[in-house]
């Protein structure tokens, strides 16, 4: 299976969930989120780092159940406006 190259948005969302994920977790290692959210540490790494822009929607949830964030909140901070 091919997979369709991202557009720029694309990335950018990712990009900004990942900086979103990062500025949840604080000062938490990455280890203590991936494990707690049952997801490698090298998988967080690559959503924080926008390495992996579009992250299966139940990585997301468990991310944002163990760093306590809203999944509404999160999507519409990843919402990109156009300019």
């Amino acid at each position: 299976m091919v997979r369709t190259p991202l557009t720029p948005e694309e990335r950018e969302r990712g990009e900004r969930l990942g900086r979103l994920l990062r500025e949840a977790r604080g000062g938490r290692s990455m280890t203590e989120i991936a494990a707690s959210a049952g997801i490698s540490a090298e998988t967080l790494r690559k959503i924080e780092t926008g390495r992996a822009p579009t992250p299966a929607f139940f990585t997301v949830a468990a991310l944002a159940g163990v760093l306590e964030l809203s999944m509404d909140d999160l999507a519409g901070q990843c919402v990109l406006v156009p300019l």
